[in-house]
């Protein structure tokens, strides 16, 4: 018979994991009524191995509890396909999750080496999936939702597009469509598809940070526009703005956006 401490040092687990199993009936040391001390035999260990290893399969105490009282190994061998549905369904969730924190930390490096610098690059191909009225249009997001691999509890703006329309006299028109990057092994998309393979690229930054409610349209299409002339680019009269990433400082949203100028 062993003691509460020598069992917990056997099997590196505390006294109050012990004791909560002990108070879920999951496992039943005998009790020294001089003394008070519980007293555990070699089937108690056993019972308490075996619960850690449903642990370690995250399996909830109730359903532990469950197990103890099955009448077939069928029983448990149904239990155990639910945990493997579950967990086979949470793997595909992390790697969505990991997909993202690596999309965020390719925009992260996006910001440092062309905020406020103009470059040419490619737009890489986007096929339209729709149209939204805004970013504001929080009741027309159900698109952007079914258009984006899914998060569990954020809705993210990586698949909107502000598309604005513009002349040497200013911007002409605007919308706002909804994207999706078409993959390598992307053969036949469904939707109209945007490719231009030569735009003016630029990293910049809005926010009531760095701006207040001051709109900088005007402002990055001037800009633009001395850019193309300059350089002899002669462009189409179209920008496509994303929104790479927002933070904070001193309380107030700083967002950083990407566009894409197309170039005859």
């Amino acid at each position: 018979m062993y003691t509460i401490g020598q069992v917990a040092n056997f099997l590196g687990v505390s006294r109050d994991t012990l004791k909560y199993y002990e108070e879920k009936k999951l496992v039943k040391p005998k009790h020294d009524h001089e003394n008070g001390y519980r007293k555990y035999n070699a089937y108690d260990i056993h019972d308490i191995i075996t619960t850690n290893f449903y642990r370690e399969l995250d399996i909830e105490i109730r359903k532990i509890q469950e197990i103890k009282q099955c009448t077939s190994i069928i029983d448990l061998e149904h239990l155990l396909a639910e945990q493997e549905a579950k967990i086979i369904e949470e793997l595909a969730y992390k790697k969505r999750l990991l997909k993202k924190i690596n999309s965020v930390k390719k925009d992260y490096c996006k910001i440092k080496q062309h905020l406020g610098e103009f470059t040419v690059k490619e737009m890489e191909p986007l096929e339209i999936k729709g149209e939204i009225t805004e970013y504001a249009a929080y009741e027309e997001y159900e698109i952007i939702r079914n258009s984006t691999e899914s998060l569990k509890k954020a809705v993210t703006l990586t698949s909107a597009r502000r598309v604005i329309h513009f002349d040497d006299e200013g911007i002409k028109e605007e919308k706002f469509i909804v994207v999706r990057k078409i993959e390598d092994n992307d053969k036949t998309p469904k939707g109209e598809v945007l490719s231009y393979p030569k735009c003016i690229y630029t990293v910049i930054e809005d926010g009531r940070f760095v701006n207040g409610e001051k709109n900088i349209d005007h402002e990055v299409g001037e800009r633009l526009l001395k850019i193309a002339h300059e350089n002899g680019y002669e462009l189409i009269g179209k920008a496509y703005i994303n929104i790479l990433l927002t933070t904070y400082e001193e309380g107030l949203e700083r967002v950083f956006l990407e566009m894409y100028a197309p170039i005859k």
